[in-house]
């Protein structure tokens, strides 16, 4: 086990989950991440194996049939497949925060209807609320639902969505009329549908489209799509809560769970990196001894190791947060933030560390280099969480003058 980035306090059944899901990472991911990263391959034998174990239900309540852990099992989870291979983090972020979605907002009926197929891995949930011409500004959504009798139907188009193609669910936010008159403010216009649909590219079910995978610098074998909705209709049963105006709350709470997730990955990333830098320092000789005993890659490991170590304290003590039932906003933007930036620095370090070989296809640091700046806009820009930050800190110290 490393030295670094460990966790106190954390039960004995935290601990045997953990250390089997590094065990299947060690043996199950790793040795083939970096060949089916390089073919844009979707590592369905890995998928299979993570559902096996149990890892699609680990946060969904025991009622459902999931294993009814906290974030921060979930986040610990995540750290350590992302230290894999990021883009197999990717493919359970987004499935758990539909799930979680769906256990803090849904219905009755819509708990007991996806809940247990969700946690057997049967249903993978996909979000969306990124559109082309959006970004950032989550309340410039143009992609509408109209209320019909008993269905609403959805138009517009929408973008970025991790498992676009293998997802089942898809947890979409539009922009709904429907009780909500003209002046009123954006983000209480808003509604989140539960679309379910087949797997695959094409049209999906009827007014749905998936088109074919975009095609990405790095976050391979994931695939990422469009969602191209055309006179889309989807029962009112399928509101998620059952009423319309609520979505962008929904979805703001489950993206503070996704920042954790992200932060997680940097943490992951970041490990593996170290690794990797610190293995290839001891293994390469210059000048007559190991370039580990320079001083300059003494600096650097010295630099490298106290980032992951930082990130992982501010990954966990966010999901702690948000395990106690506490606002997490703060920590969640700030743990997203330092781990995204973070990651990127040693990243590069170890790229460095490697000289021209970090160059090379045949090293894995290529691959986390290419992966590492999609944490930098995943679940929101840095520049974002310091809006975040900044507006609650000044919440928190408001000046009584």
């Amino acid at each position: 086990m490393s030295r670094l980035a460990q966790t106190h306090g954390l039960t004995d059944v935290q601990r045997e989950i953990l250390s089997t899901v590094r065990d299947f990472v060690d043996k199950e991911i790793i040795p083939v991440a970096t060949e089916l990263e390089h073919r844009d391959e979707y590592p369905q034998d890995i998928v299979d194996g993570l559902k096996e174990l149990g890892l699609f239900g680990l946060m969904i309540p025991e009622e459902y049939g999931g294993l009814g852990e906290s974030l921060l099992t979930y986040a610990l989870c995540v750290e350590e497949i992302a230290r894999g291979w990021m883009s197999v983090s990717g493919i359970i972020n987004t499935h758990f925060i539909v799930a979680y979605m769906l256990k803090q907002h849904g219905t009755r009926e819509q708990k007991d209807h996806f809940l247990p197929r969700m946690a057997a891995g049967d249903i993978r949930g996909a979000f969306s609320m990124s559109e082309p011409a959006l970004g950032s500004d989550v309340s410039a959504i143009s992609s509408k639902a109209v209320k019909d009798g008993d269905e609403y139907v959805l138009n517009g188009q929408k973008m970025w969505l991790t498992n676009g193609g293998t997802s089942s669910l898809v947890a979409v936010l539009v922009k709904s009329d429907e009780g909500h008159p003209e002046g009123t403010a954006p983000h209480k216009s808003m509604t989140t549908f539960l679309v379910e649909k087949e797997p695959g590219f094409g049209e999906v079910r009827p007014g749905l489209t998936v088109p074919g995978k975009i095609d990405k610098m790095g976050y391979k074998g994931v695939d990422t799509t469009e969602l191209i909705m055309d006179g889309l209709r989807v029962p009112a049963d399928r509101v998620l809560g059952g009423v319309t105006g609520r979505g962008f709350y929904q979805m703001m709470d489950g993206v503070e769970v996704g920042r954790v997730n992200v932060a997680a990955r940097g943490c992951g990333v970041a490990q593996r990196a170290f690794e990797l830098g610190v293995r290839y320092a001891q293994q390469r000789h210059t000048f007559g001894k190991q370039i580990a005993q320079h001083q300059a890659i003494q600096f650097k490991l010295a630099e490298m190791a106290t980032k992951v170590e930082a990130a992982h304290a501010m990954m966990v003590n966010a999901a702690r947060k948000k395990d106690s039932g506490e606002r997490n906003d703060l920590e969640a933007g700030m743990a997203k933030y330092l781990a995204s930036e973070y990651c990127k620095e040693v990243v590069e370090d170890a790229f460095r560390i490697h000289g021209g070989y970090g160059f090379s296809k045949e090293y894995e640091i290529e691959r986390l280099y290419r992966e590492a700046p999609m944490l930098l806009i995943g679940e929101g820009t840095a520049e974002i969480q310091k809006m975040i930050i900044g507006r609650r800190l000044l919440e928190e110290y408001r000046f009584q003058g």
